[in-house]
């Protein structure tokens, strides 16, 4: 039996024939039919490029529906998909390709010559450009390359992408993502939000992540279901489209802007069934302020590069605002004490395993990185702070990394900040440890207020009192028009470490 994904993939593209597949604002169309004819055609150019079963390919490209077919292309030969932030710059792809060794790398038409001078640098031996309007030489290839009519045979645990980590805490780790691991969450994903041929997503996330590539695309697929691509969050190309679409994946950033937007009401969104939202925490204030506004709970849910999809609230029943549900149908997990890896009780925060068919194989070419996270049972350590609530709903409490120790006391960074954002005048907030002479670490709170609200640090400092434990409320207090995130809407705290880092010499 052949466990390539393109497999299934193929079979429901078959089924269903010239249905939209992929469409744009500008009109442009892939049905499903030719999306699997397309596939075929670059499947042909990567064979006639030298890719093999098994050979990375690196693609650093803005977002079209040619780079899915693309994706598609590579999985049906044997490749293995590497999609790279076009955000990097060229000292990092020089990693990514020394790192990876693709056999060919992918690139935007106006980076060829920068393009080629890494990968010479980095001995990859091809590289080939893919545009937004079918253009690029891959195309050109495509159209003049034997069609790869075939379905290259793989096993379950074979390679179908690699996807790195954004590596804030030192290199990049690439994780290894087989097959299985994307199939069976697809398959999972599509059962447990309900999604039918019916569907037509929202897509205005990213493609190079796992959120934008592995749940908006592969999801789609599996349920033959539709998808409008947008280059990129736009509220008034949302709106427009709602009347439209169905589904909105989207990340907490999408939501507050929605919310703040007076154009959001039950009309707006009547033709919609879901809204999900995921990649950071989506705050409690936020998923009932959608609520109210609209008679929808936003679905929120958790996942990491390495894992695909854990855990989502409910379709049906309580959508708990400030928790990422419950584990999917077939994921397992745990929440274990930081030092001596025993399971804690109900209630009480540990750090977050994670056990299932979606659990990466390890870290490329990192044995010993591997053997520290992903452990012998196959839990895999997630670097996540969590608790169990007494209905059984997770909350993430923070990153392992950015628990703060103050004076040998356990700051949890999200407790501070969801009493700061209560605070009238207050956006959202960030609390860090810096480092401290007397405490070790101080904690610490950057904050965003509300446009032409004036906040200082006594006011936060009053408002904590009484609220919070000494030693967990801020020594001080910054503020800050903008919290640094990432593409993906995280808070980047590694950088709110660097910026204040003297704050207590």
């Amino acid at each position: 039996m052949n466990h390539n994904l393109f497999e299934t993939f193929a079979a429901r593209m078959r089924e269903r024939g010239n249905a939209d597949f992929i469409t744009t604002l500008e009109g442009r169309r892939y049905s499903y039919r030719d999306a699997l004819d397309a596939s075929a055609r670059l499947a042909g150019a990567l064979n006639t490029l030298g890719v093999s079963p098994g050979d990375r390919v690196a693609v650093q490209v803005d977002k079209s529906p040619e780079a899915i077919l693309l994706y598609l292309a590579c999985l049906r030969l044997g490749g293995v998909y590497l999609p790279l932030n076009p955000g990097y710059t060229a000292d990092e792809v020089r990693y990514f390709l020394t790192d990876a060794e693709p056999a060919l790398f992918v690139c935007r038409p106006a980076a060829l010559e920068a393009a080629r001078s890494v990968a010479g640098e980095s001995g990859c031996p091809a590289v080939e450009t893919l545009g937004t309007e079918a253009d690029g030489s891959l195309m050109t290839l495509a159209k003049q390359a034997e069609p790869w009519d075939l379905i290259e045979p793989r096993e379950h645990n074979d390679l179908a992408a690699i996807l790195y980590t954004s590596g804030t805490t030192g290199r990049s780790k690439g994780a290894m993502l087989t097959h299985r691991n994307l199939g069976s969450n697809a398959a999972t994903l599509q059962e447990f939000w309900r999604f039918t041929a019916a569907d037509r997503l929202i897509h205005a996330l990213p493609i190079f992540h796992t959120h934008g590539l592995f749940v908006g695309c592969n999801v789609t697929l599996i349920a033959g279901s539709s998808m409008l691509f947008l280059p990129t969050f736009d509220a008034d190309l949302i709106f427009a489209e709602m009347a439209h679409g169905t589904v909105l994946m989207g990340v907490p950033t999408f939501y507050t802007r929605l919310v703040a937007d007076d154009r959001l009401t039950p009309d707006a969104t009547a033709n919609m069934r879901l809204f999900i939202s995921g990649s950071a925490p989506l705050t409690a204030e936020t998923h009932q302020a959608f609520q109210a506004k609209t008679g929808h709970a936003i679905l929120e849910r958790y996942g990491m590069t390495e894992t695909n999809m854990n855990t989502s609230n409910p379709y049906d029943g309580e959508r708990r605002p400030g928790t990422v549900g419950m584990p999917l149908p077939g994921v397992e997990y745990r929440i274990t004490n930081r030092e001596t890896f025993a399971q804690v009780p109900q209630g009480e925060i540990g750090m977050l395993e994670i056990r299932g068919p979606n659990v990466f194989i390890g870290y490329w070419r990192m044995p010993e990185k591997t053997r520290e996270e992903l452990q012998e049972d196959g839990f895999f350590i997630t670097g996540d702070l969590a608790m169990t609530d007494e209905q059984g709903y997770i909350h993430i409490v923070g990153r392992d990394k950015d628990l703060v120790i103050s004076g040998g006391y356990n700051v949890y960074p999200k407790e501070v900040e969801q009493i700061i954002d209560e605070l009238e005048g207050v956006v959202e907030s960030a609390v860090v440890g810096l480092p401290h002479a007397d405490f070790g670490e101080g904690v610490t709170a950057v904050v965003v207020p509300q446009p032409g609200v004036k906040l200082d640090e006594r006011q936060v400092l009053d408002h904590l009192d009484g609220r919070l434990a000494k030693y967990k409320q801020p020594k001080r207090v910054f503020f800050i028009d903008n919290l640094p995130r990432n593409t993906m809407g995280k808070v980047q705290k590694n950088e709110l470490r660097k910026r204040y880092h003297n704050t207590y010499h």
